[in-house]
């Protein structure tokens, strides 16, 4: 995605020995949460090591953790996860749907940035975990004469596990630059209205393919456990936000929407009602029209695809429901893109305008 024709010049007034610097430039790096570069075992393993290793995700001391991670979790998990990740693989290019997404994503907003500020603006992307890395896309982008970074973690709600942490690799990043950029990072857009417009107007687009209105909406969040909201995580919050602006701008009540939590990992009780519970008691009240949707997730991913799509499916079928709509995330849809940009451009005074 980085611009490689960038010139490199010396200084004005500089001696004829000074190393030549490249045209400076305003780097905007998105970053999404990562993805295995396979699903053989030894991909997934060094996936999992490094996600479930981050003390943003489970917090337990170490002494405790590792051993159960290295000796249990880690000898078992990257076959079944392998397993899941082969059912939604993108085979033809050799990648998870999650990075085909954000290379989409990433092309559309590098296409609105130059129409806006020319070649004035450098865009790529990166991962939390796995490739391409935070640490590498950073120094990329300085290479390239990027003397400001706007860092962009695609998570429309913050959480420690997901917005934090991105932010935490974004820093780390910096640290060992000896010449540090300037740099800003992006808040949560969960409330901003050209997001929930994208998601109303998604949502309206599939009720409309459909023959029959499903009963209700369901809105599936990735949980956390309960005690990061205790704790002062704004994460619950910011998802219940979403959900009362989205079902505003539909115009539906209460009765048409819901919010759940999905993916609930380990013993601790997390956010309630637990998706993969909630279809299944909806269907056996007699919802058995349902739709669902993912408005935490910026690209559709193992969760969405394999989780939403097989697992808690399956579990609303198994207790009787018939009809199972998922609509997809927003992933590059134009009207997504459109308010991304618009985030971005927000972040972006001052240095541009």
């Amino acid at each position: 995605m980085l611009d490689t024709t960038n010139t490199a010049t010396r200084p004005r007034h500089a001696p004829a020995d000074h190393p030549t610097l490249p045209e400076e430039k305003v780097g905007i790096l998105l970053a999404n949460l990562g993805t295995p570069d396979n699903y053989d075992y030894w991909s997934m393993r060094r996936y999992l090591n490094e996600f479930l290793s981050d003390k943003r995700v489970i917090d337990y001391a170490s002494w405790k953790w590792q051993p159960l991670l290295q000796l249990i979790i880690l000898s078992k998990r990257p076959f079944t996860s392998g397993a899941a990740y082969k059912s939604i693989w993108n085979h033809q290019a050799g990648e998870s749907p999650l990075m085909t997404i954000t290379r989409q994503q990433t092309a559309k907003i590098k296409d609105a940035m130059e129409q806006r500020y020319g070649d004035r603006v450098m865009v790529d992307f990166c991962m939390r975990y796995g490739n391409p890395s935070t640490r590498s896309k950073v120094r990329a982008l300085i290479d390239a004469g990027c003397r400001k970074i706007l860092f962009f973690p695609l998570y429309p709600q913050y959480a420690g596990a997901t917005s934090a942490t991105a932010n935490d690799a974004f820093f780390r990043a910096l640290m060992t630059e000896k010449w540090q950029p300037t740099s800003r990072t992006v808040e949560p857009y969960f409330d901003q209205p050209a997001y929930i417009d994208a998601l109303a107007q998604s949502i309206e687009r599939a009720y409309a393919g459909l023959e029959k209105r499903p009963d209700i909406l369901v809105c599936s969040y990735h949980g956390v456990p309960i005690r990061y909201l205790t704790e002062g995580d704004p994460y619950h919050c910011q998802c219940q936000k979403t959900t009362r602006l989205l079902k505003e701008r539909l115009g539906w009540a209460d009765t048409d929407i819901i919010t759940t939590f999905q993916s609930k990992f380990g013993p601790e009780v997390w956010l309630q009602p637990y998706t993969v519970e909630e279809v299944a008691r909806l269907a056996a009240r007699g919802k058995t029209n349902i739709a669902i949707c993912a408005p935490a997730f910026s690209a559709d991913c193992i969760e969405t695809l394999e989780e939403i799509n097989e697992e808690i499916k399956e579990s609303f079928e198994h207790a009787g429901g018939e009809t199972f709509t998922y609509i997809p995330c927003l992933n590059d849809d134009d009207a997504h893109i459109a308010a991304l940009s618009g985030v971005i451009e927000q972040n972006l005074r001052g240095w541009l305008d």
